[in-house]
């Protein structure tokens, strides 16, 4: 009895408290605001491409999940597990590979923020073409398998000879729907990589973008690899339409390489509508090892410049 008479006079000392915090709550209201504010504005979190390991993870002496330890010990929220270095690419792997990979992840505390293969949509036979679709829909099941929201696909690798831009685009657009609607049914988003490739430009983008016309369909927006145009103006222009990123340590324009102006790019990303990963992606010869955390301490802190920054 005397420990419920305790019990319903600390509950009546809490409202009271309660109550008197109100006008304290009222008065703060707008910080309170400000502050979920700039939490959302924040909601950025860096990856890490595989790509950025791709030598020793193709001579054999690192491994998918020696990405994943470095992503934890470097304590980067998730990894873009590209496809080229499952066991027996281009064919799909096992599933208990695929699972080992999803529950070490897991256990880290690393999403998989996507993955990719190299998709060739430019043939002027049908058939290949086709055949390529039906590939890339197994690798979409494989995605969908990781846990991965995000496929990377490529569209061409060039313009084939005696066709048509036009006509060329059009092959890749009826083919990249097939692959969304396939995704769309999966649960994972479509995207292809501006590569410099048959994607040089924004415009290029923005087109077959249109073409497609899918909430399931998008872009990887590589930011180094606009060097046609003006790559800071040309990144602005199809920062709408990301999925995802690919960040670089460089960019070339002109013939002339640069280091990438990392605030610029983050108030870029910043204006975009895009809130999601940001994966790091290093392409400078070397051990990758010694190579990418120097990087991820450059763009954190232009990130946490940037998103600090009153608008």
């Amino acid at each position: 009895m005397m420990k419920l008479i305790e019990r319903r006079k600390f509950l009546q000392t809490a409202t009271i408290s309660s109550v008197g915090l109100l006008p304290f709550v009222a008065e703060n209201s707008k910080s309170l605001r400000d502050h979920l504010d700039a939490s959302y504005s924040n909601r950025f979190k860096l990856s890490l491409n595989a790509y950025s390991f791709n030598a020793p993870l193709k001579n054999g002496t690192t491994t998918l999940f020696d990405v994943l330890d470095f992503c934890e010990k470097e304590r980067l929220d998730a990894a873009d597990l590209t496809g080229y270095y499952f066991p027996g690419y281009p064919e799909v792997p096992a599933d208990e590979y695929i699972f080992q990979l999803k529950r070490k992840a897991h256990r880290l505390g690393i999403a998989i923020s996507g993955t990719g293969i190299r998709t060739e949509f430019g043939s002027p036979d049908a058939a290949i073409r086709k055949k390529e679709v039906e590939w890339t829909k197994q690798w979409i099941t494989v995605a969908a398998k990781l846990g991965a929201p995000v496929i990377r696909l490529f569209t061409a690798k060039a313009m084939p000879d005696n066709y048509s831009r036009e006509l060329v685009t059009e092959w890749i657009a009826q083919d990249m729907a097939a692959c969304v609607a396939d995704g769309k049914e999966k649960g994972v988003i479509v995207a292809f990589q501006n590569h410099n490739d048959f994607i040089k430009t924004a415009d290029q983008a923005d087109n077959l973008l249109k073409r497609v016309n899918n909430e399931w369909f998008g872009l990887i927006l590589d930011t180094g690899s606009f060097v046609t145009e003006e790559p800071y103006s040309e990144i602005e222009k199809t920062a709408h339409w990301a999925v995802n990123w690919q960040i670089k340590e460089k960019l070339v324009y002109n013939g002339v390489s640069k280091a990438m102006d990392l605030p610029r790019l983050f108030r870029i990303i910043k204006k975009s509508p895009y809130r999601g990963y940001l994966p790091i992606e290093t392409l400078s010869p070397g051990n990758p090892f010694e190579i990418v955390p120097p990087f991820i301490r450059l763009v954190r802190s232009a990130m946490d410049q940037v998103m600090n920054e009153k608008d």
